[in-house]
């Protein structure tokens, strides 16, 4: 008692402002920023837990993953049925969304019937509660006279917490607000309904999709607003949802795109997380609860029990004697006598205290105008604490999207729905406010769901239709693409059958098979200084390589670039090798070499014929090259004339030069060096060949000083790229392909080469990019001008599109640098085209790779081969997968060889000079 009037007599003095004893009375419920903050930064850990496959099954938070992977993209179309499962009354409609208008157009109508349920079917068996749901759906159907024999998809909105496998099954997890039907919990719902379906009989019914309310809330206000992401519901009970990049989502396979993932935040504090915050009146609640211990966060937020934590403050402080003189009556006592809509009322601007009169006279008490204010007072801070948890609990979801996505500012809708957030007056406005307090830097617009969320499953379903049926169009555009084992195998039986005839004195090939002149691979003992010129592109490399004679880890190699411009790879053949010549100088001099005459082996990466290894007549010009008067000149003469013409001026310098070679060649020798089972060759680059030690006895083309000794052996430059070429590859050859064959400088030439090679991979992934967007299923069916643009959608960016470790949101920023605005699914869409155009390239040139090793294979009449493939090229050291496609498909079609990649460290140039290395060794002997 000394306490009672202790109490009494302290607020007593503040009997003038009757808020200030409320606000001392219930401090612990008026949050501070710092406390919200601390709340998000809690909630956000609660998610992160719920997210992971370790820790899921002990998180309070279960953040359950919904398999609904997009938002309403404006092309939905279609009439869909919608049953919305989720109180004592549950609604069947008819969604239409007229064909040709698309949602974004208001093309959608809704018919919708409310049925009851009988309070004995919600604590009933499970088979009575949705036999009533089935029969129900009849009636709806028969009453709309809609046709009984046509299927019809329909939506399920299920508004309790299930775990879902796919997108129409839904594990129930527990019952809430007070339904509590037998036999279900743990089951697939959606089975349990389509059983229903059939027990009822004469339906053709196909369930497609079941959602939460909170989803189909989201996806209801997408309907009108692209940037909604996020959806919210603050009614009976509360729960948020969000889209979740796919890559956080442990419990679905894949990292692709994003996910809604319905977080369950209801049971936020379940585990503790807010001990510190829970007030006694929220253990009481809880304690009078039908679920103790659950749902802690629910129970300080929702409709379902502010009303009751605001009559359980009233008692308190009427106990205390701050209200009503003391006075308690039996309906103040009484469970559920003040309900959420009371709080509502009491808070409404006009008419609250006159409201909170009423109420309280109703309660048989005799409030005086203080005990009004006070009372009115209490609804607003038990109120305000739901908006600012609400907020709280926004802020966090929020703060995951801005770091998901790396932005610094987001922009973001929220869909919401619930009793207490439509019609508590200030409600709204209060939760507006706060998030927008916590996270200034993000644009964050609330839209209130105008049909419920029985329209939003109904678009879930229609998305999910426009998804399928946008896979199947995309599938089938890319299916010329995905080779079976059988194409392959004819793929490998056409390029040896190409290999064989190349070889041939007689009769024409696709396949060139030009002789090397290189008869032998590395020992090992290579000793001595050489250098190795390489011109294969834009830019030109000198190197000066030292061997140290078996010593492979001691080799010093020296080397610097020198850019070739434009005007000299364009201009006259004397101005391209005279700028070769004074690179040349200016490296000699650099490495104070210049009196010295180094043997010398010279790279030249375009296609050759020659009778020597020292002589090479260019066949053409390639990669930008149109340097005039070079073809069908010796390029090894033109150098030296070249280096004549500079030492007339100056006593400049003078090279030997003992070998030409293709960089194919050079990057076989260059791994041959440190593995001696290494007798193929292999560049995927810019452009694609192979090259391999061939017995001398198989090549017709060219005569040997003492005759074709058994045994010995030449490399040989495939220039595979010219398979296809005589329209052997036309069963393959897509009209995508066909497109980049037209309009590159040599249509009809390099056909392989055009498949294969990082050059043109670009370009076809351009085409099938433009196809698909003027079909509507990419970019919103808008061509750019940049999409139009030849060569834009270079090779590198497939490399980087398809790492396993670039989130589409940086797939979507390579591509807004190009000029194309996309959505998520866009770039899903443009990452899935990349893969199929870079696996076939793989697999070709594995298709090839196996041609050649079994070639060799039987070459040396063995059953099994060893053999390792020098490789160089970006496109086989920079794309993720690749390589091990390559790997892959040429262990498939070539079972009897162990075929090893083995990538060439440095390139080309220093297998330029052990091939004159090896060459000078031969000639000493």
């Amino acid at each position: 008692m000394l306490a009672v009037h202790l109490v009494s007599f302290y607020f007593a003095k503040l009997k003038e402002d009757p808020t200030k004893k409320v606000d001392r009375f219930l401090h612990a419920m008026r949050l501070h920023d710092d406390q919200l903050s601390d709340i998000s930064t809690r909630f956000q850990a609660e998610m992160k837990k719920g997210l992971s496959a370790e820790s899921n099954v002990a998180a309070a938070v279960r953040m359950l993953p919904t398999h609904v992977r997009s938002t309403p993209d404006g092309s939905e179309k279609g009439q869909f049925l919608a049953l919305d499962l989720g109180g004592s009354k549950f609604k069947v409609l008819r969604v239409k969304v007229r064909e040709g208008m698309g949602i974004r157009k208001g093309g959608v109508e809704m018919e919708e019937r409310t049925y009851p349920i009988p309070k004995e079917k919600l604590s009933g068996r499970g088979t009575e509660l949705f036999d009533h749901v089935s029969q129900s759906l009849k009636d709806f159907l028969q009453k709309k006279n809609i046709s009984l024999e046509k299927k019809h998809p329909l939506a399920f909105t299920f508004s309790f917490p299930c775990e879902h496998h796919t997108l129409d099954q839904g594990l129930l997890l527990n019952w809430s607000k007070n339904f509590r039907a037998r036999c279900l919990q743990g089951k697939d719902v959606v089975q349990a309904l389509k059983e229903a379906i059939d027990r009822t009989g004469d339906m053709n019914i196909e369930v497609l999709a079941m959602v939460n309310d909170t989803v189909a809330t989201m996806m209801t206000c997408g309907f009108d607003d692209q940037y909604c992401e996020i959806g919210l519901i603050i009614g009976t009970g509360t729960n948020a949802c969000y889209m979740e990049d796919m890559r956080h989502v442990d419990l679905v396979e894949g990292d692709e795109g994003r996910m809604c993932v319905n977080t369950e935040w209801g049971a936020f504090g379940d585990d503790g997380a807010l001990n510190d915050y829970i007030t006694e009146f929220d253990r009481d609640v809880d304690a009078a609860s039908i679920n103790p211990g659950k749902q802690t966060f629910e129970k300080m937020v929702s409709g379902m029990y502010l009303g009751e934590l605001v009559r359980l403050v009233v008692l308190k402080m009427a106990k205390l004697g701050l209200l009503f003189d003391g006075c308690v009556s039996n309906e103040l006592r009484t469970k559920g006598k003040i309900t959420t809509a009371h709080v509502a009322a009491m808070e409404e601007y006009k008419c609250g205290l006159k409201n909170t009169r009423d109420i309280l006279t109703d309660l048989d008490l005799n409030p005086s105008p203080d005990d009004c204010i006070a009372v009115q007072h209490v609804s607003t801070i038990v109120s305000f604490r739901s908006s600012n948890l609400v907020a709280a609990g926004l802020a966090a979801i929020l703060t995951r999207i801005k770091k998901n996505r790396c932005l610094r500012a987001l922009r973001i809708t929220v869909g919401v729905d619930g009793t207490v957030y439509k019609t508590h007056p200030q409600y709204p406005k209060r939760l507006h406010k706060v998030v927008r307090r916590l996270l200034p830097e993000c644009h964050v617009r609330f839209v209130l769901s105008d049909s419920g969320s029985s329209k939003g499953a109904a678009l879930v379903t229609a998305v999910a239709q426009r998804l399928a049926s946008q896979k199947r169009q995309v599938d089938d555009s890319l299916s010329p693409f995905r080779l079976s084992q059988e194409q392959l195998q004819l793929v490998k039986a056409k390029m040896r059958a190409g290999l064989e005839a190349g070889l041939k004195s007689k009769g024409s090939s696709a396949i060139k098979m030009l002789p090397s002149f290189v008869c032998h691979t590395p020992d090992g003992t290579e000793y001595g200084k050489y250098l190795a010129l390489d011109l294969g592109g834009t830019n030109f490399r000198v190197l000066l390589v030292n061997f140290k004679g078996g010593l492979q880890s001691s080799t010093r190699l020296y080397h610097k670039i020198y850019t070739i411009p434009l005007e000299i790879m364009q201009g006259t053949g004397e101005e391209l090798f005279d700028h070769i010549a004074e690179c040349i100088s200016d490296f000699l001099d650099y490495m104070g070499m210049k009196n010295t005459r180094v043997p010398t082996g010279f790279t030249f990466s375009f296609p050759c014929e020659q009778t020597a290894i020292d002589t090479g007549t260019l066949v053409s010009w390639t990669k930008g090259f149109k340097a005039t008067d070079c073809e069908g000149h010796d390029v090894v003469n033109m150098l030296r004339e070249a280096i004549k013409r500079l030492n007339v001026s100056q006593k400049e310098f003078d090279l030997d030069i003992v070998a030409v070679v293709n960089d194919t060649v050079g990057t076989m020798m260059s791994c041959a060096y440190e593995d001696p089972e290494c007798e193929i060759g292999l560049i995927a680059g810019t452009g694609s060949n192979v090259c391999y030690m061939e017995e001398l006895r198989n090549i017709e083309k060219t005569e040997q000083k003492g005759g074709k000794t058994e045994g010995d052996k030449m490399c040989i430059n495939t220039e595979w790229g010219g398979l296809g070429d005589d329209g052997s590859l036309d069963d393959i050859i897509t009209p995508y392909d066909t497109e980049v064959n037209q309009n590159s400088i040599n249509p009809g030439k390099q056909r392989f080469e055009k498949l294969t090679s990082g050059m043109y991979l670009g370009e076809v992934v351009r085409q099938v990019l433009l196809d698909l967007t003027r079909g509507g299923l990419l970019f919103r069916g808008h061509v750019t001008e940049a999409l139009k643009t030849p060569g834009i959608f270079q090779t590198k960016y497939l490399s980087q599109i398809e790492s396993d470790r670039l989130a589409l949101l940086q797939v979507r920023s390579i591509l807004q640098q190009l000029g194309l605005d996309t959505t998520c699914d866009d770039s899903i869409i443009v990452k899935e085209v990349c893969g199929a155009v870079s696996r076939r390239a793989a697999q070709l040139c594995g298709a090839g790779m196996a041609a050649v090793a079994d070639k060799i294979r039987e070459n040396r009449g063995l059953d099994h081969l060893n053999i390792t493939v020098g490789v160089d090229g970006a496109l086989y050291k920079l794309h993720p997968h690749f390589s091990r496609i390559l790997r892959e498909t040429t262990g498939a079609l070539a079972p009897q060889c162990k075929v090893t990649f083995m990538p060439s460290e440095e390139g080309s140039g220093k297998g330029a000079a052990l091939i004159t290395a090896v060459a000078r060794k031969t000639q000493e002997m």
